[in-house]
């Protein structure tokens, strides 16, 4: 699992480390991963190297990494300090192993013709001019230096993509983009949050003997964890015990709802799935899915709204709202999407102020503004929560006492207790964004209540193999929501492999 944590607690995590060391060993040490990296990324593409270095310690980092590329000739590095005054040790280091340095005013609007001709020409860009301490945003010529970067060339980031928010709360804008960032001791938010985690590209962390006390603030599942999750069924396990998931989705206007979210719920490996909806969906879904069994009877979980469109309070089957309002009112662990959660929000303002079952929410953000309004009185925006996905979602674990997905590029679980850190997920293909796919994530999330993993464990490690079953459905290209929910049986039988 990839834990981020706190910008204060890993400044104070450095500095004790830094205290009980000869004087620069810390960031030599940091220098020499860096260094390792981009060498290696060097190696496969050639060209030549254009080190950004800034005026704190992630200058020092990029120069004394630059000094170790080019011992030795090999290699053709060039360096771009953009300070009023560069880390000495590094800047000693650089020019001891022979490189120019070419002095940027930070001030500057432009930059001179030489290094913007230097930047035209780099197969490979190190961006150290800003770490953890700078502030989101660049200004004046580390500004121009970002967008003088060429799109073909490869860049490396030296701790964080420079002026991207270490917090990972405000969105770029003037920022490096990354395709890696090389990051050293302990993650930081900047990471793995939803904000910032698109400019951030491949993260690579370097040990170099820092570690945190303090809790994470951030966690994100990587596939090796899910085999110590998954509910594998043992050989005295009957269908029963497997679990037995209930389905409230489909409706006249979107009966395929109920096809995907109940497809999707029999590859993930639930014993059984029961499914309550209207008649010519039961009939798709029978014809899609023999194994369902239509009617109401005994289940471990349930999985309403999919494809149900509410309407004041009612669906076009108003039996499907009765057998709502039963959910919610049970101890059954619940997934509540799309249009139920209209009716939880109705449901809590008349009195049931908290879900008392285990519960996970899966919205969108136009759904999650549209829940926060109904909850809270005050109008919320979708771009308001786009812009603080975070926020929002921990808002809304808060007012309802249940986990919330917040769908997204990059989706956010979060637990209702404040102390419990956000996960964040960001394992599908851009492609992923389709009609449908929603329908397979509640499905897969259902099942995985059904054999009875915690509402975050679930939000998490679903939108972990929803993300994988699209990669693995059409590897580079389009997918559907078919494919994906089609997927999810081999993705997770290799899961439990690693």
């Amino acid at each position: 699992m990839l834990q981020a944590y706190a910008v204060p607690d890993v400044r104070a995590a450095e500095e004790e480390v830094r205290a009980g060391l000869p004087d620069g060993e810390l960031m030599r040490r940091a220098a020499r991963g860096l260094a390792e990296v981009v060498a290696s990324r060097h190696d496969q593409r050639g060209g030549t190297v254009v080190v950004l270095a800034g005026p704190g310690d992630n200058g020092g980092d990029a120069l004394h990494a630059a000094a170790l590329l080019a011992d030795g000739g090999s290699r053709d590095v060039r360096v771009v300090g953009v300070a009023d005054r560069l880390h000495a040790g590094g800047l000693e280091a650089a020019q001891q192993a022979g490189l120019v340095v070419h002095d940027v005013a930070p001030d500057a609007p432009e930059l001179p013709p030489e290094v913007e001709e230097l930047l035209a020409g780099a197969a490979l860009v190190v961006d150290g001019l800003l770490g953890i301490g700078g502030r989101p945003g660049l200004r004046g010529a580390m500004r121009a230096a970002a967008r003088a970067v060429p799109g073909t060339a490869y860049v490396v980031a030296v701790d964080l993509p420079s002026g991207a928010d270490p917090e990972g709360v405000v969105l770029p804008e003037d920022c490096v983009v990354a395709d890696e960032t090389v990051t050293f001791g302990v993650l930081k938010p900047v990471h793995l949050m939803p904000a910032t985690s698109p400019v951030v590209g491949d993260v690579r962390l370097v040990d170099i003997g820092v570690g945190v006390e303090a809790a994470p603030v951030v966690e994100r599942l990587e596939p090796a964890d899910v085999a110590g999750l998954w509910p594998v069924p043992g050989a005295g396990d009957d269908k029963y015990r497997r679990g037995v998931l209930g389905v409230i989705a489909g409706s006249a206007d979107y009966p395929g709802a109920a096809v995907l979210c109940t497809t999707a719920a029999l590859e993930t490996g639930v014993g059984m799935v029961r499914y309550l909806g209207p008649e010519r969906a039961e009939d798709l879904v029978l014809a899609a899915c023999p194994e369902v069994v239509p009617g109401q009877g005994r289940i471990q979980a349930m999985v309403m709204g999919p494809g149900v469109p509410l309407q004041d309070g009612e669906t076009s089957d108003r039996r499907q709202v009765q057998w709502f309002r039963q959910a919610l009112a049970s101890d059954v662990p619940l997934v509540v999407d799309a249009g139920a959660l209209q009716l939880l929000a109705h449901w809590q303002r008349t009195g049931h102020l908290r879900c008392e079952a285990p519960t996970l929410l899966t919205p969108h953000a136009g759904e999650l503004a549209t829940l926060l309004t109904e909850l809270g009185g005050d109008t919320v925006e979708r771009e308001q929560v786009e812009a603080d996905p975070v926020r929002h979602a921990r808002r809304a674990a808060r007012a309802t006492g249940a986990a919330v997905l917040l769908k997204g590029a990059t989706t956010v679980v979060a637990d209702p207790d404040p102390r419990v850190p956000v996960r964040t997920q960001a394992d599908a293909p851009t492609w992923l964004a389709t009609a449908g796919a929603g329908d397979v994530l509640a499905g897969i999330c259902g099942a995985l209540l059904a054999t009875g993993m915690e509402p975050r464990d679930a939000g998490a490690v679903g939108a972990l193999v929803h993300g994988l079953a699209a990669r693995h459905a059409n590897p580079g290209g389009p997918v559907r929501a078919t494919s994906v929910a089609g997927a999810v049986a081999s993705v997770v039988a290799g899961l439990l492999t690693l």
